[in-house]
């Protein structure tokens, strides 16, 4: 006889009334039922007296095996699961190690729509995020892909109305706080329902961020962020030299628009690159990327005390939270960052050849390290180190004129020449200097 499916049940706090008649005979007949203690109490009215129960609370990585064995066995299985399965629940992860042939997903109301019902909004443009996992910490700001609320951060910056899956201590206060630290404080109103279908249910709508910092709330809850105000829409590429705040103010400290411009091209980013951005300066470079890239992260470094306070600056007024700026001296703490798609190097602090070393070492396939340089040395040094380390590598010299006025009409003013020299992480094939033909 065929081995029946694993169903997984979605189910809701009101228990028995929440299943419809097909639900209720699998558990019925289920010869083992596995799912929270929670649910396990809620539903325990129905199972057979010979049944076996598994707790998976803290134990989810053996459920796979629970539901092998059992199958095996020729057992019924029945995994409980909350609301919908497929949302942000135990059904992904059962499937995945499971296969879909042997799960048979039976999906209840998801509590983001229970959420939404009760609030009368519309949720088919709601962005989903949760932060129902381990422990996260308070958000830092500069904080990294470690961090479990790096994506919800990340999705306030992009959408109007987000929906928030909890956990006991990643909570509704927590999320308001992080949208402190970021100055967010003014951009949403937060509602959460907490205890949806108990005898407690509570719902608590657009509650201002700060008083939300501050207080504490019944689990399980579900959180819904709702924009105020229409963000600005920023531009993404090709920002002035203005807009960004410098130590000495038309004097340098800066990666000027042309060049960063054509830098920016040449590191080939992604959405979801990873940048070293060494020598930040006043952080054009690396904060421009970070803008292009909104799934992805900026790390950078300065040696400048003063810089990294005007990089913090910029980086607050540009209302970006994928960017980390660390007060070093490459090479130092590099090691602590993760793999990088791309490196721009404006500043090398005297330690260009070891650190061409290491960005080659460290660079993803394909990854595209961009450095740029004024003086002959440097790009002699550059040019020599990556000719030995047998990588492709070019070199593009700039050098851009602007107008100015000179009494009623206008002169154009050149500026510094600079040398962008570029690699890429591959072996070179076959490369053959071009030779003029007649």
């Amino acid at each position: 006889m065929a081995t029946e499916p694993c169903r997984i049940i979605g189910v809701l706090d009101d228990g028995e009334q929440s299943l419809n008649a097909a639900c209720l005979e699998h558990i019925r007949r289920a010869e083992l039922i596995i799912g929270g203690r929670r649910t396990l109490s809620l539903l325990a009215s129905l199972f057979d007296g010979a049944a076996r129960q598994r707790d998976l609370t803290g134990c989810l990585s053996r459920v796979p095996e629970w539901v092998r064995e059992a199958q095996e066995a020729g057992q019924r299985v029945v995994v409980l699961a909350t609301g919908d399965p497929l949302c942000h629940g135990i059904g992904r992860y059962l499937i995945g190690k499971l296969g879909a042939a042997r799960c048979e997903v039976l999906p209840n109301v998801s509590m983001l729509q229970l959420a939404c019902a009760r609030l009368g909004l519309a949720w088919q443009e709601v962005k989903i995020c949760s932060v129902h996992s381990r422990d996260a910490g308070e958000w830092t700001p500069g904080a990294g892909l470690e961090h479990g609320f790096y994506p919800l951060l990340q999705a306030a910056r992009e959408h109007d109305l987000i929906a928030v899956y909890t956990s006991p201590e990643n909570t509704p206060d927590r999320i308001a706080r992080m949208l402190l630290s970021e100055g967010m404080e003014h951009d949403f109103t937060l509602s959460v329902a907490e205890r949806l279908l108990r005898e407690d249910e509570r719902i608590m709508t657009g509650c201002d961020i700060t008083d939300a910092a501050g207080q504490s709330f019944a689990d399980p809850n579900i959180v819904i962020l709702q924009r105020k105000r229409a963000p600005e829409k920023n531009v993404l590429f090709g920002l002035a030299d203005e807009s960004f705040a410098r130590r000495k103010p038309g004097k340098g400290l800066i990666t000027k628009l042309e060049v960063r411009a054509v830098s920016l091209a040449r590191m080939q980013l992604r959405s979801d690159s990873i940048v070293w951005d060494i020598g930040a300066g006043s952080g054009s470079v690396g904060l421009e990327a970070a803008r292009l890239c909104p799934h992805g992260h900026v790390y950078a470094m300065e040696k400048n005390e003063q810089d990294v306070s005007i990089v913090m600056e910029n980086c607050r007024r540009m209302a970006v939270s994928n960017y980390l700026i660390v007060h070093a001296k490459a090479p130092a703490q590099l090691d602590a960052w993760p793999d990088p798609d791309a490196v721009f190097i404006g500043g090398s602090g005297g330690e260009l050849a070891e650190l061409i070393q290491l960005c080659l070492s460290r660079l993803r396939p394909s990854g595209m390290l961009v450095m740029n340089f004024v003086t002959l040395e440097n790009l002699a040094e550059a040019t020599g180190l990556l000719k030995r380390a047998g990588v492709s590598w070019d070199v593009t010299q700039l050098q851009a004129s602007r107008s100015q006025p000179i009494l009623h009409m206008q002169r154009m003013q050149a500026e510094n020449p600079v040398w962008i020299v570029c690699a890429k992480n591959q072996p070179e094939q076959n490369h053959q200097p071009e030779t003029e033909t007649s």
